[in-house]
């Protein structure tokens, strides 16, 4: 009996009865119109429903008497022990051990399938997140969006989504010119440009593009420079992507943005060209003083914006359309952009230039901005001198201490990492109690082995015992953990939920045992708790792994 089944038990109970007292009531109800709770106190029951005070205005009746009717019905399914009305009409509703115990097995035979879900199946989604400048290393404020954005991804993926995850490479512009200007100066030995990027990363750059190029510094003078730029651009993009990866951080796609600003191979016109053109026919755009504008403010937009100077040169605005209208064209009807806490302005700008493309600004688009993070002790680089580095932070706390760490808060609240705490191998440490719970699981299922017990039986009537009770109820919960985390795009959800169910393992290790004592005979109990033990087992490392962390079987 999973969450599932007793939210359709209770529909075929309720729809009834509330067609009974007014015809029509029932017309489109679902079981999610039923929502199913956990009691806080285990001793209300294993879940709670608050359908007949939900109901009863809609039915006409007395919230007290149509829960005491649903409770009635309830009571005669199959795998439900019993049933409560309490207060002014809340149902508690009570399983038998059996039903609450055969989840142990369902989740040992679904393996890393349990807790996918289909809450967000048919929608296709393009998520954007990190979209660190390719002109040097990544910072700790891109850590924080990489680790955040890379299990909302998963999340999402757990719940049906059709998405990709999204680089978009701000590859084109003034920036890339004075990157370009600082390597070409470092590879002949002279200083850093005034308005260049400084720090040893750039002369390392340097001394790579002369390895590929040796001949660099005898080039005409107009072509060094693009040659410097460009070939530093793919060595520095190769190592954000390399950083990613060991962060355990995948892209589906690098977004170039010169790509936007291409002309066709027989002039055609860019996709900032054609931008403006479609933003036009959207009937949202009007010239002024020989400048282009979108009417952003018809959206809520505080100003409207200009998309092309009076001199025809494009503004950043025009990329960012010509980027949202290609995303519509690649499939994607939902696009959702993880930015940092310096682009708050941003919200209302993309959220206007969707209305302004046609879309539905509170429904297509959704602009999340990551607060700050700190870490206590934490050094600037020394490869860039002026800010803290993944690749240090990495290599100093461990990639899934650092991971669970920057996924277990919220997006919107500001962070400061403990690395003394993170590097603990103590219960202190968020991810080592949560790891360490994952490992006791397998040396569990190790030492079973060796002494006879295997899962050859399972008897779930015999899973009685108050802590059972208790993580089993915990266990079942997983598939909505995930289902609501990626609804609302909270991945922090999934981590206090493990450390919860870790802490329910640790509990019932202490009181149930798994392996006879002595020279007691392996019983029915003891296969049927090693079920339960392999079930959290899974439960953890599907969670683990949706927060992007490994978990260990030995520590």
């Amino acid at each position: 009996m999973n969450p599932e089944a007793l939210s359709a038990a209770l529909l075929a109970v309720v729809a009834p009865l509330a067609e009974a007292r007014r015809p029509g009531a029932a017309e489109g109800l679902t079981p999610a119109d039923l929502p199913l709770e956990r009691p806080k106190n285990r001793d209300h029951g294993d879940w709670a429903s608050n359908a007949a005070l939900k109901l009863a205005k809609v039915v006409g009746a007395n919230p007290r008497e149509f829960a005491a009717d649903i409770a009635a019905g309830l009571a005669e399914v199959d795998g439900v022990a019993g049933v409560e009305v309490a207060g002014p009409g809340f149902i508690n509703i009570r399983l038998d051990a059996a039903a609450a115990g055969a989840l142990a097995k369902t989740i040992v035979d679904a393996g890393a399938a349990f807790g996918t879900n289909e809450s967000q199946r048919g929608n296709t989604i393009n998520l954007e997140f990190v979209s660190a400048n390719p002109t040097g290393p990544m910072h700790i404020g891109h850590t924080r969006w990489a680790a955040l954005g890379d299990s909302m991804a998963r999340l999402l993926l757990a719940s049906g989504a059709t998405l990709v995850r999204e680089f978009y490479v701000n590859d084109a512009g003034a920036q890339m010119d004075r990157f370009g200007r600082s390597v070409l100066a470092a590879a002949k030995g002279e200083p850093t440009p005034d308005d260049g990027y400084p720090g040893s990363y750039i002369d390392d750059l340097a001394q790579r593009v002369l390895s590929a190029v040796p001949d660099l510094l005898s080039l005409p003078a107009d072509e060094q420079l693009a040659v410097a730029r460009d070939r530093a651009y793919e060595l520095q993009l190769g190592d954000l992507q390399a950083s990613l990866e060991k962060f355990n951080v995948h892209f589906d796609v690098f977004f170039s943005e010169r790509t936007l600003h291409a002309k066709g191979s027989n002039g055609e016109p860019s996709l900032v060209d054609e931008a403006v053109d479609r933003l036009r026919e959207q009937g949202h755009v009007f010239d002024d003083e020989g400048a282009v504008w979108v009417r952003t403010t018809d959206f809520g937009d505080d100003k409207d914006r200009v998309i092309r100077r009076s001199n025809g040169e494009y503004t950043y605005f025009a990329a960012d359309a010509a980027y949202y209208l290609n995303k519509g064209d690649r499939g994607f009807a939902h696009k959702i952009y993880l930015l940092g806490a310096d682009h708050h302005g941003y919200v209302h700008r993309l959220k206007a230039l969707a209305g302004a493309a046609g879309d539905d600004p509170d429904k297509d688009i959704e602009v999340l901005i990551g607060q700050l993070v700190s870490v206590n002790g934490a050094r600037l680089s020394k490869r860039a001198g002026n800010i803290i580095e993944l690749d240090d932070l990495r290599d100093w706390i461990g990639t899934d201490a650092l991971r669970y760490s920057l996924a277990r808060y919220p997006a919107d609240s500001p962070l400061t990492l403990d690395p003394e705490i993170l590097r603990k191998r103590t219960n202190d440490n968020p991810v080592f109690y949560v790891q360490y719970a994952h490992a006791r699981t397998h040396n569990v299922g190790r030492n079973a082995g060796a002494s006879g017990v295997d899962r050859s039986e399972f008897a779930p009537e015999l899973l009685t015992h108050e802590t059972e009770s208790a993580l089993l109820g915990a266990l079942q919960e997983f598939p909505r953990i995930v289902g609501f985390a990626a609804e609302v795009r909270e991945p922090h959800r999934v981590a206090r939920y493990l450390e919860e169910l870790a802490g329910l393992y640790h509990r019932w290790y202490d009181n149930c045992r798994v392996i006879p004592l002595g020279d007691e005979p392996v019983e029915p109990v003891h296969r049927t708790r090693l079920w339960l033990n392999d079930a959290t087992g899974q439960v953890l490392r599907n969670g683990l792994d949706l927060l992007g962390v490994t978990a260990p079987e030995r520590m």
